[in-house]
Order: structure tokens, then C-alpha cells, then sequence
């Protein structure tokens, strides 16, 4: 009869634990982020030189909202952006969209709230993903706003597709990534299909203090369709809290 008490009682605590973690799982979660980078690249184009692009974010239940901007830091010539995503997750299938803006678009006062089909500075991207673990694949399409035009003219459509492949070598850990434009667009400067974006990268994190550390990243990026190569550093600061 004790032994079955026992026996109950070890069974209630472990349930008991599991519901909590259940429960921790289930509370917003928010992040607060800010990476300096050598170079501002993206999908394989350039951008801009040395940036600051901070990053916000709120998560719950597989939903997230971020916030993500970047501001270059050597030229005031450089790209002014804010991006607003609003993605859901569950298992390894993500699904997305994203409203970019820029200071580089059909607006000639930059006004971040004009949505005008041909007068303005956003453009609108859907995504869809899967990661599988040893590696991930996405898919991004434009579907609004100041999107590129194909070799006819006609809105593109600008689309692009990723695979990231993580690895761990000599205490780092590395992705390996190569993107490609399927058809042509003048958003990604491509006539047809084209690989746009081989790039290599390698971070590890700096412990500066016992409970304080900043992940260094390296990254070298290729782009076959511009000619043009590229080697970036750049450093994370980063809060994470739980509400």
C-alpha cells in the first residue's frame, strides 16, 4: 500500500511538472535585438555599407510579430528601412507576410503611410517554408505594392527561393545557403532564372562576463548573376523575456 502511494504521488509531481512547462510554452514571449554589420546584404545585393539594424518582436502560440529596421551608419545615402512580419509556425511549416519599406521606391518624400498602387515606398511579400531539420527551404513572392517588372513590363511578381543547410565545424556553428530568382524581374536584377545569393556563414558566441555573451558572425556571400562577392562581419545584442 505505500509502495502505491508513493508510486501515485511521484506520477502526480511528474504531471504536475509537465503541466507547467505546458503552461510556461503557452506565454508571450518577446524579443529585443540589435545587430552592427559591416555590410547590409541581402539575398546576394547589396544594400548598403556600415548599418545598424535593430529588431523587436512579440510571440505566442506559433504567431510572432516582428519589427525590423535598418539604418546605415558610413552613408547617409544608404538604405532607411522598416519591415512589419507577421508569421505563424507549427512544426517545421512557417508561413508569412511581410510589409517592407524603404527610401528607395516610387515616392519622392519617402512617406512611410502612402500605399498608393504606383506611388509608393512598400512592397508586400508572402512566404512559405518548411524546416526539416538539417535543412530549411523558403519561398518568397511579391504580390503588392512597388514590386519589380518582368522583361514584358509587367508587374514580376518578384520571386525567390532559399535552402540553409546548419552545420557545427571546429567549436563554430555554420549555414551554408544558396537562393535563386526563378524567372526575371528587375527587383532582383535577373532576366530569367538565376542564382543570386551562395553564401557561407560562421558565428560563435563571445562570452564577455558569466552571464553575459555577444555572437560574433562572419559571413561570405557570393552572387554568380551580379559577379559580385562579398565578406561581412557583423556582432548581435540581444533581450529576450518572457511576460
Amino acid at each position: 500500500m505505500t509502495f502505491l502511494k508513493g508510486f501515485v504521488l511521484i506520477t502526480l509531481s511528474f504531471l504536475g511538472v509537465i503541466a507547467v512547462e505546458a503552461q510556461e510554452k503557452e506565454k508571450p514571449e518577446a524579443t529585443v535585438s540589435a545587430d552592427m554589420v559591416s555590410q547590409y546584404i541581402w539575398r546576394g545585393q547589396e544594400l548598403g555599407n556600415v548599418s545598424l539594424q535593430p529588431a523587436m518582436g512579440v510571440s505566442y502560440k506559433g504567431w510572432s510579430l516582428d519589427a525590423w529596421g535598418n539604418v546605415g551608419l558610413s552613408d547617409s545615402n544608404d538604405t532607411k528601412e522598416l519591415d512589419l512580419t507577421l508569421s505563424y509556425t507549427i512544426g517545421g511549416l512557417n508561413i508569412g507576410v511581410t510589409d517592407y519599406w524603404t527610401n528607395a521606391g516610387l515616392d519622392p518624400q519617402n512617406r512611410y503611410f502612402k500605399y498608393d498602387a504606383h506611388g509608393t515606398n512598400h512592397v508586400f511579400e508572402a512566404n512559405v517554408g518548411y524546416d526539416f531539420g538539417w535543412a530549411s527551404l523558403q519561398w518568397y513572392t511579391n504580390f503588392a505594392g512597388n514590386d519589380g517588372s518582368n522583361n514584358e513590363g509587367k508587374r514580376a511578381y518578384s520571386s525567390y527561393v532559399e535552402l540553409n543547410v546548419p552545420f557545427s565545424l571546429a567549436s563554430l556553428g555554420w549555414t551554408a545557403t544558396a537562393g535563386a530568382v526563378p524567372y526575371a524581374t528587375d527587383y532582383y536584377g535577373t532576366s530569367g532564372f538565376a542564382v543570386t545569393n551562395l553564401s557561407l556563414r560562421a558565428e560563435k558566441e563571445i562570452r564577455v562576463t558569466d552571464t553575459f555573451s555577444i555572437p560574433l558572425y562572419g559571413q561570405l556571400t557570393a552572387n554568380p548573376c551580379s559577379q559580385k562577392a562579398y565578406l561581412v562581419v557583423g556582432f548581435t545584442l540581444s533581450l529576450d523575456t518572457e511576460n
